[in-house]
């Protein structure tokens, strides 16, 4: 098994029968090698857009160090409004997805409310994750994510055409 070193990518999975999706094989490879040989998906709403993240199990170390990180710096600087449990929970509530060996998993409500979804996803890589969008929620972002927009609307254009034929 090769070694986990990030994501990169774009794919586009429309909403299958029974609320589930499919993570593309580009993203379930990297999932996979990042939980260690296991098929699950760490899933949790972005902390500034109106999207979800998505990740493998071996981003709980580098949450770890980033909690460490900014304990200490909130230390350094005498911010005394930082609350390490809040926190953790804030970086550690991500939700473990089960995906099957074609990729299917199924969606949790709460995240799929959160996350705006509807029927289908957009998945866009940035290195250590990469972010989970609803086409709708990702066309309302700024002239700073138009690759991005132009990729989803490519990737949804491409389904539909295949699933017309």
């Amino acid at each position: 098994m090769s070694a986990f070193v990030g994501y990169n990518g774009q794919a586009y999975s429309p909403a299958g029968e029974k609320g589930r999706f499919v993570l593309p094989s580009e993203f379930r490879k990297a999932v996979k090698e990042s939980s260690g040989g296991n098929r699950i998906l760490c899933l949790t709403s972005h902390g500034k857009f109106d999207c979800l993240i998505g990740f493998g199990l071996s981003r709980r170390d580098q949450l770890n160090q980033q909690l460490d990180r900014e304990e200490e710096r909130a230390i350094r600087l005498g911010d005394a409004s930082f609350d390490r449990d809040v926190r953790a929970q804030q970086l550690f509530g991500f939700l473990q997805v089960t995906f099957d060996d074609s990729g299917r998993f199924v969606m949790p409500e709460h995240l799929r409310g959160l996350g705006q979804v509807d029927d289908g996803l957009y998945f866009h890589a940035a290195g250590d994750f990469f972010f989970v969008w609803a086409p709708e929620a990702l066309k309302r972002m700024g002239p700073e994510w138009k690759g991005a927009q132009a990729a989803c609307e490519a990737l949804m254009a491409s389904a539909r055409k295949g699933a017309a034929q």
